[in-house]
């Protein structure tokens, strides 16, 4: 695997900060929001906050027709189903099953590489992985590892899952794109006019979603300034942002890599909730985030 330079580390890490207050801010708008119209508004507000700097993009229909089965696809996977699964998911399930689910990102990782790209797992990966996966433990069990054997699954926890086998595959295609998305033969678009595209088409999926669960009787959304403010940030940094960083890391790194990056979301995400509530972070707090860094360590050093 590629070593990890601090731009690399960089990039690696913002996307987990912001997804983290994107959990958050998605648990905070249950009752405010039905979630997959908080996940359609959410991009839909993305998209045209990019067009005016990825506009151009659209001026090369032929080229977004010669590959729109990979366009769909990925835009179905990052900005359809994954999202909107994670919503869903916060509504129905508990945190701590969700951030539980989550932490198996490396394992489905690594699993999609194996099984659909021929990249094999080493034993460094392996190792890292279980680091990375007790650091979260850690953190879910809040020091305490029995709390674990306390932990109930319900239908909710199956959106997660399903978000996150979504983004390992979405991870996978950035990486390793077919042949038409590749130079010479991709078009010369920059990283909005590509991000533009994949909203475009998620989009597709995202309003039918919605349409669906207004058509179902999903409660109105409750306007007002607290609303505004939360689809202006997970438009702005869970979307645009971190989606830019995260290209650019998967690229560099690897979608391998970057699932162990990954895993500092839960530990973002109970700092974030500490903060909520008011409760000051904990020593496992510290210990995880150790732990977590040292899974990424382990996992991209070269022999």
């Amino acid at each position: 695997m590629t070593r990890i330079t601090p731009r690399t580390a960089l990039l690696m890490t913002l996307p987990p900060l912001l997804w983290a207050g994107n959990a958050v801010v998605g648990r905070l708008a249950v009752g405010s929001v039905p979630p997959l119209t908080l996940n359609f508004l959410r991009w839909a507000l993305a998209t045209l906050l990019l067009l005016p700097l990825g506009w151009r993009a659209l001026r090369q229909p032929r080229a977004i027709a010669e590959r729109w089965r990979h366009l769909l696809f990925i835009g179905l996977l990052g900005v359809s189903t994954y999202n909107a699964m994670q919503y869903l998911a916060l509504v129905t399930s508990t945190p701590i099953n969700v951030t539980l689910i989550a932490a198996s990102m490396p394992v489905w990782m690594l699993a999609v590489g194996a099984l659909f790209h021929g990249v094999h797992p080493t034993r460094r990966q392996f190792a890292g992985a279980a680091l990375s996966l007790a650091g979260v433990l850690l953190v879910i069990a809040r020091g305490d590892f029995a709390a674990l054997a306390r932990v109930h699954f319900v239908a909710g926890d199956v959106y997660i899952v399903i978000a996150i086998i979504a983004w390992a595959f979405y991870s996978w295609q950035l990486a390793q794109p077919p042949a038409s998305m590749r130079a010479p033969a991709r078009p010369d678009w920059n990283w909005a006019e590509f991000l533009l595209i994949q909203t475009t088409f998620g989009l597709l999926g995202a309003g039918a979603a919605a349409a669906g669960e207004v058509a179902l009787g999903a409660a109105p959304v409750q306007w007002n300034g607290w609303v505004l403010a939360a689809l202006l940030y997970v438009a702005v940094g869970p979307s645009i942002i971190a989606y830019r960083c995260w290209g650019l890391g998967v690229t560099r790194g690897g979608p391998a890599l970057a699932a162990f990056f990954g895993n500092l979301t839960p530990v973002f995400a109970a700092l974030m909730s500490a903060a909520v509530l008011g409760e000051a972070p904990q020593w496992f707090h510290a210990v995880a985030f150790a732990l977590i860094v040292a899974g990424i360590v382990v996992s991209s050093r070269r022999r």
